[in-house]
């Protein structure tokens, strides 16, 4: 039996999905970070099909500003000793 593999190469908007599975954020991660750190626009937007998305509307993320994101978090704080 022959399988077939197929290699997609992801757009720069994609769903949460995909942005969850490229980047293994969780999706309450990414609500969080939409809600406070994000803006719409660069990040993340809502869209729809006439072009007037709506607050409800379905977003998309831009993988590539959130890499960037990602590559502009501080360095993690020591938690110290609890000991």
């Amino acid at each position: 039996m022959n399988k077939s593999i197929l290699i997609l190469h992801p757009n720069k908007w994609v769903t949460e999905d995909i942005l969850m599975q490229l980047t293994g954020l969780s999706s309450s991660a990414i609500k969080t970070a939409r809600k406070k750190s994000w803006f719409e626009g660069r990040e993340y937007r809502h869209y729809s099909a006439d072009c007037n998305p709506k607050d409800n509307s379905p977003i998309m993320y831009n993988r590539l500003a959130v890499d960037e994101w990602v590559e502009r978090q501080n360095m993690a704080v020591p938690r110290g000793n609890n000991g």
